[in-house]
């Protein structure tokens, strides 16, 4: 089934605090948003990439396109005040097809396995995203005081890319958008209006590179790939 991907890579990424965008960091001496941007540039069944953007930066996600040779990209979208509002530009650009992916820009390391299981459950349910069981004790805390344990068993740490059905998202985000809705994430504009959202288990490797100790780990999983 073939997919396009939007990929926000607008955000500052502050808790990095690299003083850049964080998607021009290099990990192995190639920029963290080139590592993912090749994996849907390979995978067969993607026709084509939405990158949004800070208008800023739109040089020098150009020149990195021009120097990497990514082909896919069909335009660059400008970023909203918030991921959502990013979003849901890009969905706007998107003219035709059945089948969207949302991914962060900072997730290099989500392969074509995972990929293939999430598009295979969205074109049967409709909407699906990737996720893995949370394995650390979850307490609820209040004023620095313990409330809750909560059962770790039900919850699972969610992923991207996220996979829906064109029609079904865009409709989500008009909704959220007429109501003054901020989600999470785009399943959970899905979630607030009644459309069930499948979880395909993902891979821990799948790290959203976030804060400076997320490159020691990135670093490592990369290395690991190379061996």
């Amino acid at each position: 089934m073939e997919f396009q991907v939007i990929i926000p890579a607008a955000g500052q990424g502050k808790r990095m605090k690299a003083g850049k965008n964080k998607q021009f960091i290099e990990l192995h001496e190639i920029p963290i948003i080139i590592h993912t941007l090749r994996v849907f540039e390979k995978h067969s069944n993607c026709t084509g990439i939405i990158l949004v953007i800070n208008e800023a930066e739109q040089v020098d996600f150009l020149n990195l396109i021009e120097k990497y040779q990514i082909s896919k990209l069909k335009q660059f979208v400008l970023g909203g005040q918030e991921r959502q509002h990013s979003v849901y530009n890009g969905l706007k650009a998107i003219k035709d097809g059945e089948l969207v992916l949302v991914h962060d820009g900072a997730r290099p390391f989500i392969t074509h396995e995972s990929i293939n299981n999430l598009v295979l459950k969205a074109m049967e349910t409709g909407a699906s995203t990737l996720a893995v069981p949370v394995k650390d004790t979850i307490k609820k805390v209040e004023g620095g005081i313990v409330t809750e344990t909560v059962e770790r068993s039900t919850l699972w740490s969610i992923q991207t890319p996220q996979a829906f059905q064109l029609s079904l998202i865009m409709n989500a985000h008009n909704r959220a958008m007429k109501e003054g809705y901020l989600g999470t994430d785009d399943a959970s504009l899905l979630e607030r209006v009644g459309q069930p959202v499948s979880i395909v288990v993902g891979d821990y490797t799948n790290i959203k590179i976030t804060t400076p100790e997320d490159l020691f780990i990135a670093e490592a999983i990369l290395t690991k790939k190379d061996i």
